[in-house]
C-alpha cells in the first residue's frame, strides 16, 4: 500500500496512536489531580468559594477522541478527499464518527484500494456525480469519444432559499472535475461567488468552466463550456471503455435472429448484484427457474439456496462444466436455438452486453415462462436510456457494478411479467 500522501509511514502513525493510547489513563489521572488542586487553591478553609467541578474527560473520552483523530490525519494524509468520489467520501466520513480500532490492518482494508487504485476511484466519482445529473451520461454509448450531440446544460434543483442541496451538487460536480484534471477544487468562497443565495442574487455568475444561471423557483441551470464538456467526455469515455456494435461493419442492417454475440465476452455476475436482485424476487421454494447464459452458476448458486429448482443453460463449454461441478444442472448449447417451454415461474438473466444482442435473448427468455412468471435481467444502460426495444420496470445498478467483472459500463435491471 502505497503511502507517499503521508509524511510519516503508516507505521510511525499507528505507533504515536498505541503509545498516546497506552497514556490515555496517566492523561485523566493527572487532570483529576489538576482540577482538585484548583478547587483547593480557590477556597479558604472548608468554605465553599463558588468554583464548581469541571466536566473532566474520561478514558473512554481521550481513547475515542484519539481514535477519531488518526483516522482522520490518515485521511487526510492519503489524500482520500480528492480520490474518493463524492458518495464514498460521505460513506467514509460518516464511518469515520465511530471507525473501527486503528490498526495497519484496518487502515489498509479502508483505504487501500483508493491508494492502490486512485484514477479509477477519481473516474467513478466523477461517473457517480454526472450520472445523477442527467441519464444521457449513463451511456457509454453516447460517452464514447467523439460522439455529437452530448449534454451540454444540467438542472441542479434546491438552489433556492438558504438550502445547501444543490450547491453541494455543483460543488460535487465540480471536485469531481477538478480531480480528473489534477487541480484545485473551487473553495468555499469560490463557490459562494459561482452560487450566492437566492436572496443575494438571480442571475448568472460564471467559473471553473460552467456557466450558473440561477431562477426563482430554486432551479439553476449549469451550462459547460466546451473545454469542460469535452473533459467530462474523455473521463467517462475512459471509465466505460468502449462496448462493440453486434453487428457486421460491412452489412450493419443484417441482424441474425439466432446467432451468438461475435463480441461475446463474459462478465460474471457480481455477488452484490446477484444479492440485491435475490432481494427483490420473491422465490418460493421448489419454484422452477431457468437462467440463460448462467457462466460458472453464480445465480445458480444463489437460486439453490434458497430451495428453487434452477436449470442452467450455458453455450460455453468450459463454463457449463464448471457449473455442473457445483452440482447443477446445465444444458450446453446456443439459448437463442433452444426450443421454449412455458413452464418457469421465473427467468434470471445476464445476457450479452454488446450492441443490442441482448434484446434478442430477453425476447426469447419471456417464452419460457408461464402465465404470469417473472423476468428479472441485467441489461446495460444503454438498452433503457438508448435503445427503446424493451418495456418493463427498470432499475439502475449503482455505478460500477460489474467492475470486479472487467467492464464499468453501466448496468440496469428489467422486470417484465409474462402475459396472464
Amino acid at each position: 500500500m502505497s503511502q507517499v500522501a503521508l509524511k510519516r509511514s503508516l507505521s510511525d502513525v499507528v505507533d504515536e496512536y498505541n503509545e498516546k493510547h497506552q497514556g490515555a489513563r496517566a492523561v485523566v489521572e493527572a487532570l483529576a489531580e489538576a482540577e482538585k488542586h484548583a478547587r483547593a487553591q480557590a477556597a479558604v478553609g472548608s468554605s465553599f468559594g463558588g468554583l464548581t467541578s469541571l466536566r473532566l474527560p474520561s478514558v473512554r473520552d481521550i481513547e475515542q477522541s484519539l481514535k477519531v483523530s488518526a483516522w482522520g490525519h490518515v485521511y487526510s494524509g492519503l489524500n482520500i478527499s480528492t480520490i474518493a468520489g463524492a458518495a464514498d467520501r460521505k460513506r467514509i466520513k460518516l464511518a469515520l464518527e465511530n471507525p473501527p480500532e486503528f490498526t495497519i490492518e484496518n487502515i489498509r482494508e479502508t483505504f487501500g484500494d483508493y491508494v492502490s487504485r486512485p484514477r479509477f476511484h477519481i473516474l467513478k466519482g466523477l461517473a457517480e456525480v454526472f450520472c445523477n445529473l442527467d441519464p444521457a451520461f449513463k451511456s457509454h454509448t453516447k460517452m464514447r469519444v467523439g460522439v455529437k450531440g452530448l449534454p451540454k446544460r444540467v438542472i441542479i434543483s434546491g438552489f433556492g432559499g438558504y438550502s445547501d442541496w444543490g450547491r453541494d451538487r455543483l460543488h460535487d460536480m465540480l471536485k469531481a472535475i477538478a480531480a480528473y484534471e489534477g487541480k484545485p477544487a473551487p473553495t468555499f468562497e469560490e463557490l459562494r461567488e459561482l452560487a450566492p443565495l437566492r436572496e443575494e442574487k438571480i442571475g448568472e455568475t460564471r467559473g471553473h468552466g460552467v456557466r450558473v444561471r440561477s431562477f426563482a423557483n430554486g432551479n439553476a441551470h449549469i451550462f459547460f463550456d466546451p473545454e469542460t464538456l469535452k473533459t467530462v467526455n474523455r473521463a467517462l469515455a475512459e471509465f466505460y471503455g468502449d462496448v462493440l456494435p453486434d453487428v457486421d461493419p460491412k452489412n450493419p442492417e443484417k441482424k441474425p435472429s439466432t446467432a451468438v454475440s461475435k463480441d461475446l465476452q463474459y462478465y460474471p455476475t457480481p455477488k452484490a448484484v446477484v444479492d440485491l436482485v435475490m432481494a427483490e424476487t420473491y422465490i418460493r421454494e421448489g419454484a422452477e427457474v431457468l437462467e440463460p447464459s448462467c457462466g460458472c452458476g453464480r445465480f445458480l448458486d444463489a437460486l439453490r439456496a434458497v430451495g428453487a429448482n434452477a436449470t442452467g443453460i450455458e453455450y460455453h463449454p468450459g463454463r457449463a462444466a464448471e457449473s455442473r461441478a457445483k452440482g447443477h444442472r446445465v444444458m450446453v448449447g446456443n439459448f437463442l436455438e433452444v426450443t421454449p417451454d412455458p413452464r418457469f415461474d421465473l427467468v434470471v438473466m445476464n445476457p450479452p452486453f454488446y450492441g443490442k444482442h441482448y434484446a434478442k435473448h430477453v425476447n426469447h427468455a419471456m417464452k419460457f415462462l408461464r402465465p404470469q412468471g417473472q423476468l428479472m435481467a441485467i441489461l446495460p444502460a444503454t438498452a433503457r436510456y438508448d435503445h427503446g426495444l424493451l418495456g418493463g420496470e427498470w432499475r439502475d445498478l449503482p455505478i460500477g457494478s460489474f467492475t470486479e467483472s472487467g467492464t464499468n459500463i453501466n448496468t440496469v435491471v428489467l422486470k417484465k411479467r409474462a402475459a396472464a
